[in-house]
């Protein structure tokens, strides 16, 4: 699959800080369809050290904190770092911004899970990505990787929004990767693939999102369960 040119990280940021004020808000079937599948792949998470990459506005983060996991959760986004910091049940959340194109910051095998949800489209080289996420799991540790699934490119689609202050349609940078270069990066760094779950949304989510409706059938979620 062709690859785009490769976005800039400032760029990838600033479009992220730009959609902060409406991401939660603008009704995107692609997170209504994620993020149960999410906790079900996660499961009974109570007194576990979770980190959370590329947290956004901190819907996985809280969530986790309730669910009585102790939660470490980074983006490099200071938009949606600002915006998670604002929800009830931050406090329970140590946020941090760091920027995934760098090494993490925390010791080996400091954390029992790793949730990443729709990140890596935005990461030109996957391999450090997947390394960092195995260096910092313990063994017997397990992360669920959650992504936007590639056969959407084919449709023209990548992380989009429409910009409410000037009405334009902003795309942050994306690069064109294939459920392939997910899988061999993941066990290049000696993540054990436990499974694989592609979704396409229905005629009932598209009830509710109707920007789902020309994709109903088709895939547009992909959910990684690795296990280190």
């Amino acid at each position: 699959m062709p690859k785009r040119t490769e976005p800039e990280p400032a760029e990838i940021r600033d479009g992220y800080d730009r959609w902060a004020d409406i991401y939660d808000h603008e009704g995107n079937p692609l997170i209504a369809l994620e993020e149960p599948v999410v906790r079900e792949a996660l499961g009974e998470v109570a007194g576990l050290a979770i980190l959370d990459l590329g947290c956004g506005t901190g819907r996985h983060a809280l969530w986790l904190a309730r669910a009585g996991a102790r939660v470490t959760a980074i983006d490099f986004s200071e938009g949606m770092l600002a915006q998670a910091r604002r929800k009830p049940g931050a406090e329970a959340v140590r946020f941090l911004a760091h920027d995934l194109h760098r090494p993490l910051p925390f010791a080996d095998h400091e954390f029992d899970r790793v949730v990443s949800g729709l990140v890596l489209e935005h990461l030109a080289d996957l391999g450090p990505f997947f390394s960092e996420v195995r260096r910092v799991l313990r063994e017997g540790g397990q992360a669920v990787v959650s992504a936007m699934h590639p056969a959407m490119f084919l449709k023209g689609v990548r992380a989009r929004f429409t910009d409410p202050a000037t009405g334009a349609k902003v795309q942050p940078g994306s690069v064109e990767h294939s459920l392939g270069d997910f899988v061999m990066a993941a066990a290049c760094a000696g993540l054990r693939l436990e499974g694989i779950d592609e979704r396409a949304p229905g005629a009932e989510l598209a009830a509710r999102y109707p920007r789902a409706e020309r994709y109903v059938g088709w895939p547009m979620l992909v959910v990684l369960r690795l296990g280190a």
